[in-house]
């Protein structure tokens, strides 16, 4: 019967030890993500930098980067280009056309990649 007496004081502490820390994951489950990454704010901008003529019909001839899904369907082979070392042949941007990405170009399209592609 102690036992049973116990088991009953004891219980509603447990329960609402359970019930904080689950609160406490949910509400770290549903934070929002840090500073998002866009295409319109972020990539699109970059892309028409970084891309053009090149990659930008009419005038641009390779794989299209002129809008979002075309970015979007790239950006694996994008990222891999781009972080190629410069005397590379398939380096990207092509060096005699435009400058290389800096690594916080390069981080941005890698977080907007991870945050799943926004528009």
């Amino acid at each position: 019967m102690k036992k049973f007496k116990l088991l009953i004081l004891i219980l509603p502490f447990f329960l609402i030890l359970v019930n904080c820390n689950s609160a406490k994951k949910t509400a770290m489950e549903a934070k929002p993500v840090e500073n998002p990454v866009s295409y319109k704010t972020d990539i699109a901008p970059m892309m028409t930098v970084s891309c053009t003529p090149c990659h930008f019909p009419p005038q641009g001839r390779k794989e299209p980067l002129d809008n979002y899904e075309h970015v979007k369907s790239n950006i694996k082979e994008v990222i891999k280009l781009v972080k190629l070392p410069v005397t590379d042949p398939d380096f990207m941007p092509f060096k005699s056309k435009k400058p290389a990405l800096t690594s916080e170009q390069i981080a941005t399209l890698e977080k907007w990649q991870q945050q799943g592609m926004p528009e």
